[in-house]
Order: structure tokens, then C-alpha cells, then sequence
């Protein structure tokens, strides 16, 4: 049995569809993604299993029992870090954490032990007594990340953690998400960060319009792209993409610059992959076209996002 059970959570806000028949499963100890673009639904569902909006239709079961947000023993089961900093920045580090782990109902030497220990998770212990309204950003988000984690909750819903934070503090916190998943919670991950997430975890879902478009290892979900072979080369001259129909596609990188991609088909098609690259080799010489690189490009998962989603602007 899951920790957590999601099946088929429906929730409108008036003809809006916001989140349309969305289930998944996350197991104790692990840490899964949960992707999508702006409006895609991926908020509604972490609100919906925080138990701060109550779904039109649909189940979330949380440790074997059908969740009840007026449960208490239940919101003690949960820790959540928003993407809205929730801290007071009139208080020190100390102090918000005494606020909030009395609020989770610590008392005494627990209370003391859970506020040592998410200073120490979260490097903050030389700045305890320090205002947190003059943290850095990084810092600010360490001591948000350390709140939630004040009184162990079994499920740890993380909504974009990183946004806004330096380096050094960003490796913290992934440090940290590794931590609490090996000590066995369970970690749902919402990132707008492809790295972090394929870095992370080994399951991951891809929601948009509300609809869940995939939810597979991270292994199987890659599965789906090709490993393009891509040369890198000058303007190209005399009729040479008429030459290399059906062998090389014509595309540009970042910069602008023309590359020819040499796709999974055409791999296929001539699999000895050396003949196919002294074929481009010669017919580029041939019509004058300067070679700079030959690359790989490797399925990613931000690739595979694109590809899913789509390349359009969302607000």
C-alpha cells in the first residue's frame, strides 16, 4: 500500500476545469515529480492534498486512510513549503521555528531537540538569532524548507523550493530533499527546474489542462525520445540540403547557428551509423560547407516536457 493515493481528483472553479481526473501514488522514501507548465493544475492538486481545497469528485488516501483536512492527525502528517515564503521576517530563524513547531503541538525538550535539529539541516544554526528579514534569499527558503520539516510529517509536498536561491543554497536543499527521502518520507517535488527533477527523482507525472498527460519512471518517460546526432556547420552551400534528403534534417541551435540533425529514422535507415557520417562528411565537402562540431543530443526531460506540453507562452 502507497502512503499517499490520489484517484481521480476533479476540481472546478466555476466552467474551469482546473484539475480533470488526475491520479498518481507515491510511496514512503520517495521522491516524486510533479511537472507542469503555469495553469497546468499541478497547485490545485498539491492544495487539494494539503487540504486546503476540497475536490469536487475523487480520493486522496494518506497512510491507508481516506485523508480528512479537519483531521489534525492528519495535518500532522503533511509538511508543505510553499512557493510563497511563509515565514515572519520580523522574527529570528529561532523564533519562527518556536512559532510554528507549537503550532504542530511540540512542547519541551521535543520542541527544543526539532528546533536544533532544522537549524542544523538547514545551516542556519550562526544565524539563528538573527532577524529573517535580512536572510538572503537562499537563506530564506532553507528556513522555510526547515519549518515543514520541524515535526517529521510522512509526506513532504515541496512547490518550486529553489525559485530565486544561490547556488550553494540550492545544493543544500537538494541535499536535504535526498535526506528526508532516505529517512523514508515520502516527497512530492513540483519544479519548474528540468535538472532538479530529473536529478531527483525516479517516478514523475506531466500534467497540463488539468489532464494527466504521463506518469512513469523517469526512465521509461526518456525512453520515448531518440539520442540525435547533430553536426554543427556553416552556411549551408550549393544545394546541400537537396543532397541530403532523407539523411540530415536542417535545423538551428540556440545561438542561431545551422546544425544537421541526423535522427533516430535516418539511424535506422543506414545502420552502420560510421557510413551514414562519411556520407554527410563527403557531401559536405563536395558543395563547400565548413564542419565546426559533431554532438549528441541525449533525451531529457526537458526535451520530453516540450514535447508533451508544448512550445507556447503560458502566463
Amino acid at each position: 500500500m502507497s502512503l499517499l493515493e490520489v484517484q481521480n481528483l476533479h476540481k472546478s472553479f466555476g466552467p474551469l476545469k482546473a484539475v480533470d481526473g488526475v491520479s498518481f501514488h507515491v510511496e514512503a522514501g520517495e521522491i516524486f515529480g510533479l511537472l507542469g507548465p503555469n495553469g497546468a493544475g499541478k497547485s490545485t492538486t498539491m492544495s487539494m492534498i494539503a487540504g486546503l481545497l476540497t475536490p469536487n469528485s475523487g480520493e486522496i488516501r494518506l497512510d491507508g486512510k481516506t485523508f480528512d483536512p479537519t483531521d489534525h492527525g492528519f495535518r500532522r502528517l503533511l509538511g508543505v513549503v510553499p512557493q510563497d515564503l511563509a515565514i515572519y521576517p520580523e522574527m529570528s530563524a529561532r523564533e519562527n521555528l518556536n512559532f510554528f513547531a507549537r503550532l504542530y503541538g511540540l512542547r519541551g525538550e521535543n520542541l527544543k531537540k526539532q528546533i536544533d535539529l532544522s537549524l542544523e539541516r538547514t545551516g542556519l544554526g550562526s544565524r539563528a538569532d538573527d532577524s529573517s528579514g535580512h536572510f538572503s534569499g537562499g537563506m530564506k527558503r532553507r528556513l522555510n524548507f526547515g519549518i515543514a520539516l520541524l515535526h517529521s510529517p510522512k509526506l513532504l509536498i515541496l512547490d518550486e523550493p529553489t525559485v530565486g536561491v544561490d547556488p550553494q543554497s540550492r545544493a543544500h536543499l537538494l541535499d536535504s530533499v535526498r535526506k528526508a527521502s532516505d529517512e523514508g518520507m515520502a516527497v512530492i517535488y513540483a519544479s519548474h527546474y528540468m535538472e532538479e527533477v530529473q536529478a531527483l527523482c525516479k517516478r514523475v507525472a506531466i500534467i497540463d489542462h488539468g489532464k494527466m498527460l504521463a506518469c512513469d519512471t523517469l526512465t521509461n518517460l526518456l525512453s520515448r525520445l531518440s539520442t540525435d546526432l547533430r553536426l554543427r556547420i556553416g552556411q549551408p552551400q550549393n544545394n546541400l540540403m537537396k543532397r541530403l534528403a532523407g539523411i540530415a534534417d536542417l535545423k538551428t541551435n540556440d545561438e542561431g547557428q545551422p546544425m544537421l540533425v541526423i535522427g533516430q529514422n535516418a539511424q535506422q535507415k543506414d545502420r552502420d551509423l560510421n557510413a551514414t557520417i562519411a556520407k554527410i562528411l563527403g557531401i559536405l565537402g563536395e558543395t563547400g560547407t565548413p564542419l565546426y562540431a559533431l554532438e549528441t543530443h541525449e533525451p531529457n526531460l526537458e526535451r520530453l516536457f516540450l514535447q508533451m506540453t508544448g512550445n507556447k507562452l503560458r502566463d
